[in-house]
C-alpha cells in the first residue's frame, strides 16, 4: 500500500462526497481505484463504500467483511467521516 494511492483514495472519496454521494463519475472514479488495489483493506473498505451508495447490500458486505469493517447504520456521509481520519493515521 502506498501513501500515494490512499492520497488518491481521500481526493477521490472527498470528490464523490462533494456529489452527494450518488453514483455517477466521481463514484466510478473511486471504484477504479479500489478495485486497483484490491486485497488491500482501505481500499476494500472504499469498495464496500461504493457498493452500499449503489444499493449492492450483498456485495457491500462482502467488502466490508474483506476489510474488516460492517457496515454501519449511519450515513454514508458519516462513515466517510470515520473513514477519512482513519485513513489520514496511514498517511
Amino acid at each position: 500500500m502506498t501513501i500515494s494511492g490512499i492520497a488518491d483514495l481521500v481526493s477521490a472519496l472527498d470528490g464523490l462526497a462533494a456529489s452527494s454521494f450518488t453514483m455517477g463519475a466521481e463514484w466510478q472514479a473511486v471504484h477504479e481505484i479500489c478495485q486497483a488495489h484490491e486485497g488491500e483493506a482501505p481500499f476494500d473498505w472504499g469498495h464496500a463504500i461504493c457498493h452500499r451508495i449503489e444499493g449492492d447490500d450483498w456485495n457491500a458486505d462482502y467488502w466490508y467483511r474483506r476489510a474488516g469493517k460492517r457496515r454501519g447504520t449511519g450515513t454514508v456521509a458519516e462513515e466517510w467521516s470515520v473513514m477519512k481520519a482513519e485513513l489520514a493515521a496511514l498517511r
